[in-house]
């Protein structure tokens, strides 16, 4: 079993954590806004040796990102600890591939506890959809300057 460890690259997890931090929006919302754009459950997705960013919704459910305009909507068994709140994640893989019921989510802790999370469910993202929906919350959020 291989472990990859990751961070979120900042020049591709910052804009999409900062669209769902300025309209406010509760983790309950961005896990239903992120659901509402994900498709049928898959059983795995090819892992590239990177990840390109990550965003936490909630305690049981995490969008991976593999490539820029790629993403999966990763639904744990149970709620997983300091995952909204750990600086790193990791995750495990197959042969290059990561598998639902199999596969797991690791939250590091500042120290070097780990909390291993087993992903019960994969949906790949519609990611132009979802960031044309935080657009909209943005602008619907944000105060208009009118004359």
């Amino acid at each position: 079993m291989k472990t990859m460890i990751f961070a979120a690259a900042l020049s591709a997890a910052l804009p999409l954590l900062a669209a769902c931090a300025t309209t406010g929006m509760s983790d309950s919302e961005k896990l239903a806004l992120y659901s509402s754009h994900a498709g049928k459950p898959v059983s795995n997705f090819h892992y590239f040796g990177r990840i390109d960013g990550w965003t936490p919704l909630g305690d049981s459910a995490v969008a991976v990102w593999t490539k820029p305009n790629q993403a999966y909507l990763l639904s744990l068994y149970g709620p997983c600890q300091n995952l909204e709140f750990t600086p790193v994640i990791g995750v495990t893989s197959q042969m290059n591939q990561v598998y639902a019921k199999f596969d797991k989510i690791i939250a590091h802790d500042r120290g070097s506890i780990e909390f291993p999370c087993r992903i019960n469910e994969i949906r790949p993202l519609d990611v132009k959809a979802i960031r044309a929906a935080e657009k909209t919350a943005r602008d619907q959020a944000s105060p208009s300057t009118g004359t």
